[in-house]
C-alpha cells in the first residue's frame, strides 16, 4: 500500500495546528493510499512548542515530531522532514508539502495524487490562481509578486507552470531522492529552488488546481517582500548553475 508523507514545517503555529494536523489525517485519499505526518518544529517560542508536543501526542503513530531547537526557516524545516521520509519510504510513496496554518486544504490531496496516475509525471504543483477565497486583508500585490516570480521562474526552468509559489508540491520518491541534495535555502528560497531542481533533472511536471483562503499580516503570514527578492536571486543563481536548464516540460 502506497504511503504519502506529509511534511509539514511548524514554527508558532499552536492556534491552527490541532484543526491541520486533524485535516490532513482525515483527508479523503485515492484507493489504497495511506498518509503519514511528520511535522517539523522550527524553534518554535516554548508555548507553541509544547502544543505541536501535544497535538503529536495526541494523532500517536500516525504523527512523527521533529525538532530543530532554533529557528532556522521553512526551507530548512522542510529539507529535514524529507531527510526523515527517505529513510523509510518506498520508491511506490510520495512526499507532499503542507504548511501548517489553514491556507491549504488537505481535501486536495486526492486531486494531487490523481495526477500521478500518468506514469510520466514525477511531481505535480498546487495552482491556487482562480480559486483564491477573496478576503479584506488579502493583498493583491503579493498576487502579482507570485505570479511575476512564477513568470521568471519559468523562463529559468522551462517548467511553464502557473504558480511555482504554492505550497503544495507533491514528488514521488525517487524524485525526492533525485533532487533533495541540490536543495539548500533554508527559507522561502526553497520554492524557486525545488522548481528549479525538478528542472534540473528533467522531471515532468503536472499542475492541479487547489484551494487556497490566504491569512493576513495580523494572523500570521509570515513572508515578507525580503524573501521575494532572495527568491529572485535564487532563479538567477538557479539558472546559472545548472547543467540541464530546460525541463522536458509541464503537464495541465
Amino acid at each position: 500500500m502506497p504511503i504519502l508523507y506529509v511534511v509539514m514545517p511548524v514554527f508558532n503555529e499552536g492556534s491552527t495546528l490541532g484543526e491541520i494536523v486533524h485535516r490532513v489525517l482525515s483527508a479523503p485519499m485515492p484507493t489504497g493510499w495511506s498518509v503519514q505526518l511528520i511535522m517539523v518544529d522550527d524553534g518554535s517560542r516554548a508555548d507553541a512548542a509544547q502544543a505541536t508536543v501535544q497535538c503529536a501526542g495526541r494523532a500517536g503513530g500516525a504523527v512523527q515530531l521533529i525538532v530543530h531547537p532554533h529557528n532556522r526557516g521553512k526551507g530548512a524545516a522542510l529539507m529535514t522532514g524529507c531527510s526523515a521520509v527517505l529513510t523509510r519510504a518506498n520508491d511506490s510513496d510520495a512526499m507532499l508539502v503542507q504548511d501548517a496554518d489553514l491556507e491549504y486544504d488537505p481535501a486536495d490531496f486526492r486531486a494531487l495524487l490523481a495526477a500521478l496516475s500518468t506514469p510520466s509525471i514525477g511531481a505535480v504543483f498546487g495552482n491556487r490562481w482562480g480559486t483564491a477565497t477573496e478576503r479584506s486583508g488579502y493583498r493583491h500585490l503579493h498576487a502579482l509578486a507570485n505570479r511575476t516570480l512564477t513568470w521568471i521562474s519559468n523562463q529559468a526552468t522551462g517548467l511553464g507552470v502557473h504558480d511555482m509559489e504554492c505550497c503544495y508540491k507533491l514528488l514521488r520518491i525517487p524524485v525526492l531522492r533525485t533532487v533533495l541534495p541540490w536543495l539548500s535555502e533554508e527559507r522561502f528560497g526553497i520554492e524557486p529552488q525545488i522548481a528549479a531542481a525538478l528542472a534540473r533533472a528533467q522531471i515532468r511536471v503536472a499542475e492541479v488546481p487547489v484551494h487556497y483562503s490566504p491569512r493576513t499580516f495580523a494572523e500570521g503570514k509570515k513572508i515578507r517582500w525580503t524573501d521575494g527578492v532572495r527568491a529572485l536571486w535564487v532563479i538567477v543563481r538557479e539558472r546559472l548553475r545548472s547543467h540541464a536548464p530546460h525541463a522536458v516540460g509541464n503537464h495541465q
